[in-house]
């Protein structure tokens, strides 16, 4: 076996079992002993704990948008591709409760200040992706010419509230309620009337 894939099989088995034992046990301790990597392998790789807290952040962040661009790019116009955007959201937050999760809850539970120009790169190619899918629908007069950021926050901010509150285990939330309710809701605040 190479060196090269002997890496990729230990920084997964880092991954995988940081996602296991956050947020209960997120420690260097639980994370080497549970994946069966030593200490000073995590340390080659990431650097620290937060090191690796970090690199799961940007894996785990770019499944997440890698679902939303795939919905919004086969999308048929800007109101489906809205409606595609939430539904592949709340369906990622279904199928990967643990990626979710750590994208929702690690950035307030670790300190992950030191790595947030490496955190925005990772996340730029992504995002640059959704801002030239929605450019067209802008200049075509269909949803509204708002900052990128405003945009941001009517078309991700409640859908990851649904996911915070799923997460947490509150009752009254329900993603196939919210698969419901929550994309022609958040395509008026989008679309020009």
């Amino acid at each position: 076996m190479t060196r090269h894939k002997r890496s990729e099989e230990t920084i997964g088995r880092l991954f995988g079992t940081a996602l296991e034992v956050y947020p209960a046990d997120f420690t260097l301790r639980a994370v080497t002993t549970r994946s069966g990597v030593s200490v000073g392998s995590l340390y080659h790789h990431f650097g620290s704990l937060e090191g690796l807290a970090a690199a799961l952040y940007s894996r785990c962040m770019a499944d997440l948008l890698d679902a939303l661009l795939s919905a919004v790019e086969s999308a048929s116009s800007a109101h489906d591709g809205v409606r595609q955007a939430v539904l592949a959201y709340l369906g990622f937050t279904a199928d990967h409760p643990d990626e979710a999760r750590f994208v929702h809850a690690a950035p307030y539970a670790i300190d992950l200040g030191p790595y947030a120009e490496q955190i925005a790169a990772d996340k730029a190619p992504r995002l640059a992706r959704l801002v030239a899918w929605l450019r067209p629908h802008v200049a075509a007069g269909t949803v509204a010419d708002l900052p990128m950021a405003q945009v941001e926050m009517l078309l991700i901010g409640p859908v990851a509230e649904v996911t915070r509150r799923w997460l947490a285990g509150a009752a009254e939330i329900d993603l196939a309620e919210a698969a419901r309710v929550l994309p022609d809701r958040i395509w008026r605040s989008l679309s020009v009337r």
